[in-house]
């Protein structure tokens, strides 16, 4: 009955893994009743590394290559076996391949709006994305770590770790980098690099090598972003002295041409250079530090505000968020 039983048993006489484009990163080897056979062959791609894992404890790893199994190629395992017939028997051992390839086009960003502090804003709230790649470099702390004794690892189980692990120290890179936010945008190299620093320890401890990160854009949530946008225009209506002169200045050419056109260009011009000072007067004084100020210079101020409204020159968006300033003063 025990012939019997040998007779039956399946011996494996090549061991290797043809990957597969869906993202595995480790892969065990089909054992079932089977057994290894001495002498068998070891195929470990480019693309790969190979474990064997004895009751337990791991034992040998290969890198790319072809290798005949014996005593020789097996040192560690022919000592936790304990073989004194020089490995003349079969064996029974897990193997694991694990793939190396480099996981390109990951993604990564902010599910929610970290909040910083910045020199010109004061607390702000920042949503931040772009991609990643990695590749496993050490099967062995993978395999404790990570990928345990399942069959199969696929690299989405991955992906929430990974992803929850680059975002873990952006709020302290945002601080630590000591960059506004308006300069941000001119920064996204340096500040990639900065973070790929950051995280490449914590790859490592699963085994990993974080390859390259980029960061594809930083921005402000849709509210606070409406009222940059606001701040902006305002800064902008702060010179209209000089854009009205330029407006004017670029009719000259045009009018040139035109029978009577330069006399025209020429009242035109004095015009808009008095309405450009009597604009940058009524910015100045609406934007002037807070001070005291009386209900009559506001009222007076919003009404020139008001005019400019109705010309065009404000949009009442704009209009609004300076009467609210305004109207602070007096409280």
């Amino acid at each position: 009955m025990a012939l019997m039983d040998f007779l039956k048993k399946q011996f494996i006489d090549v061991l290797q893994w043809t990957e597969s484009d869906d993202g595995t990163l480790a892969w065990r080897f089909p054992m079932q009743d089977m057994e290894i056979q001495n002498g068998a062959s070891l195929t470990v791609r480019d693309s790969q590394m190979a474990m064997f894992v004895n009751e337990g404890k791991i034992a040998d790893v290969f890198g790319p290559g072809r290798y005949t199994l014996n005593t020789q190629t097996l040192p560690v395992l022919t000592n936790l076996q304990h073989w004194d017939k020089l490995f003349e028997s079969p064996f029974k051992s897990d193997v694991y391949f694990f793939s190396t390839r480099g996981q390109l086009d990951q993604k990564w960003g902010t599910p929610t709006p970290v909040t910083i502090r910045d020199k010109e804003f004061g607390m702000v709230r920042l949503r931040a994305f772009g991609i990643y790649t990695y590749h496993l470099v050490d099967p062995k702390v993978f395999y404790q770590k990570v990928s345990g004794t399942r069959d199969s690892y696929p690299r989405g189980d991955l992906e929430g770790q990974l992803r929850n692990t680059l975002i873990a120290g952006l709020s302290d890179l945002f601080a630590e980098s000591g960059i506004p936010f308006i300069d941000m945008a001119a920064n996204l190299d340096e500040f990639g690099r900065a973070m790929q620093g950051k995280a490449a320890a914590m790859f490592a401890e699963f085994g990993l090598a974080l390859d390259s990160l980029v960061v594809q854009s930083i921005s402000l949530p849709e509210e606070l972003q409406k009222v940059l946008d606001q701040k902006i225009g305002i800064n902008m209506i702060g010179d209209l002295q000089r854009y009205t002169q330029y407006q004017v200045a670029n009719s000259i050419p045009d009018a040139a041409k035109n029978e009577g056109g330069l006399a025209a260009v020429g009242v035109g011009l004095g015009a808009g250079v008095g309405f450009g000072q009597a604009v940058g007067q009524s910015m100045a004084g609406a934007m002037a530090p807070a001070q005291a100020v009386s209900a009559d210079d506001v009222v007076a101020t919003l009404e020139k505000l008001h005019a400019l409204v109705e010309k065009g020159i404000l949009t009442q968006a704009e209009f609004d968020a300076k009467k609210a300033e305004l109207l602070k003063k007096l409280s």
